[in-house]
């Protein structure tokens, strides 16, 4: 700043709080027999979709509920951890075994996970930072790069039948 001060870091709430939130919105979901959570982006604001990963160690179905955007027929969202150091358990799982399944409004998908190239990056971040004014902030927190992940439609499997 050009009088002398320094930007303030944005308020994020103790980290014990935030998986208390992340427990609670898994938890009305699934009580909710999946009507209550999931909703779709508009323009400017994320939407919230739940993602199910193969655990890279156990192989179980581990299953999360992340914020994202779409881009023609992916949808994006980004591995922050609640902005904390680190990588989130469920983007280490999808390195390891990229194919997963997410619910969407609507419907269930067949999905192939991947990081962002470079140039789909720089052109898929703005979007985030449209929708919360302290997103680049927030993500100075971290010491690494926050991933921005595709969540491309898998062949054949766009749409999940079950």
């Amino acid at each position: 700043m050009s009088d002398g001060q320094t930007a303030k870091t944005p308020w994020l709430p103790p980290r014990w709080f935030i998986r208390l939130a992340w427990s609670v919105h898994r938890g009305l979901y699934r009580v909710s027999g999946s009507r209550v959570g999931l909703w779709q982006p508009r323009e400017n604001r994320w939407g919230v979709l739940r993602l199910t990963t193969t655990g890279r160690r156990t192989g179980q179905q581990r299953s999360v509920i992340v914020a994202y955007f779409e881009d023609g027929p992916n949808l994006v969202t980004v591995a922050m951890n609640g902005w904390g150091e680190g990588q989130p358990a469920w983007w280490l799982n999808l390195q390891t075994h990229p194919d997963a399944s997410v619910d969407v409004v609507g419907e269930p998908r067949l999905v192939r996970g991947r990081a962002a190239t470079a140039d789909e990056r720089l052109r898929l971040w703005p979007r985030w930072s449209r929708s919360d004014a302290n997103f680049d902030a927030h993500a100075a927190r971290r010491s690494s790069e926050t991933t921005v992940v595709v969540l491309e439609p898998r062949p054949g499997g766009a749409s999940l039948v079950q």
